[in-house]
């Protein structure tokens, strides 16, 4: 009795201080109800996972609907989407205090398990686990000692955004780096993308001897990040965005005629009335997959059980229809179209079935896979200081 109660203390503390924190962060109210679920809610509901991921995995309103179906309610929290900043928060904040179930950019879930920071997950728990696409349950930074760490909820890749109407086709990340734009162009200010996209470049386009651009050697990330700060110092970059709305500002704004950046990026600057495309490259895409994973908080406040229905219900269909719609991701799973087709009045199945075909149609050419864990980790992060002071 005196153990059920100190759990529902426990929880009812933990909500408390999340929205305590958010005050403080200045997202207060509007983070609470970024999917548009009620305060009101019952603070202590078992049912209730806080969700903290990249931005761009949000589906707004639509949570009241996911929570509706699945019994459980999410509580969305934007992460940053840079994975440095989230592994200290949990390595050594309180993110394990305030979150239950964490969307991350995938290569991180090794260093995760191996600090005890994350818990792994029970697939016999997770039905819609077996109807993901195998070649996304074979993505290697999933497991780790035989353990699923990550559960790959969306997959996709990467390349340029673009004006078409200033540039024509773009279909080369040369554009990026091509002294007449001086100025008009921009990078993201994470070394997670930024440097990847470089290195993809170099190798492919200019032949510098870069063998995995997701895992530089140190002698290799020498090579991309001199060429990067050059190019910083010669004024090349109009800015290097942060942030899922800085990268739509710059877009919407007609600051930059191209950038490297997200596909949603696109989606948003189209919903504006813009002409923007996302380019093909010839140098190849760069995929990534954004994990969900388990974190140890949850497990320890007795919330596993919701997070496992939780994760299920992100591959059920629903949720992978109303992210293609809104940002363009793909939930790896044949479900989607089978939600649309049971939905016509929410979502067209041809067009979830187009989505689905034009990233595989990625995925069928030359990608290079992100990797927010490389080996050389801490050399990346200082070399990306050297870059913001140059």
């Amino acid at each position: 009795m005196n153990k059920d109660r100190d759990l529902a203390s426990s929880a009812l503390r933990s909500n408390m201080q999340r929205r305590d924190m958010l005050k403080l962060m200045g997202a207060g109210a509007a983070a609470l109800s970024f999917g548009g679920l009620a305060a009101t809610r019952a603070m202590a509901d078992d049912a209730t996972v806080a969700f903290w991921a990249t931005a761009t995995l949000d589906i707004g309103d639509k949570w009241q609907e996911f929570a509706r179906q699945s019994g459980v309610s999410p509580e969305f929290t934007d992460n940053g989407n840079d994975v440095g900043p989230v592994v200290a928060r949990l390595a050594a904040g309180n993110a394990n205090d305030l979150f239950d179930v964490g969307g991350f950019q995938g290569g991180a879930e090794k260093e995760l398990a191996k600090q005890g920071l994350i818990a792994p997950w029970d697939v016999s728990k997770i039905p819609n686990f077996a109807g993901i696409w195998q070649w996304a349950k074979d993505i290697p930074t999933l497991t780790h000692e035989g353990k699923q760490y990550g559960i790959p909820t969306v997959v996709n890749a990467d390349s340029i955004i673009y004006r078409p109407d200033k540039l024509g086709k773009v279909d080369s990340y040369g554009v990026i780096f091509d002294p007449k734009l001086k100025g008009r162009v921009a990078m993201e200010d994470a070394w997670i993308n930024s440097a990847i996209f470089t290195a993809i470049y170099l190798k492919e386009a200019e032949n510098k001897p870069i063998k995995e651009p997701g895992n530089l050697t140190e002698s290799e990330l020498g090579l991309v990040m001199e060429f990067l700060i050059k190019h910083k110092k010669d004024g090349q970059f109009r800015t290097f965005w942060n942030g899922w709305e800085q990268g739509v500002q710059l877009v919407a704004n007609e600051e930059v005629d191209a950038m490297t950046g997200w596909e949603p990026i696109v989606y948003e600057g189209r919903k504006r009335g813009l002409q923007v495309e996302y380019a093909a490259p010839v140098e190849g895409y760069e995929g990534w997959g954004n994990n969900t994973v388990l974190l140890k908080g949850a497990a320890e406040r007795g919330k596993a059980e919701a997070a496992h229905k939780f994760v299920d219900a992100l591959l059920g269909g629903l949720y992978g229809c109303e992210l293609g719609k809104a940002r363009g991701y793909l939930v790896p799973t044949d479900n989607n179209l089978a939600y649309a087709k049971a939905h016509p009045d929410e979502y067209k199945a041809d067009d979830v079935a187009k989505l689905a075909d034009h990233v595989k149609a990625k995925f069928s050419g030359k990608v290079y896979w992100q990797n927010c864990r490389p080996d050389n980790f801490q050399l990346y992060e200082e070399w990306w200081q050297k870059l913001r002071n140059a």
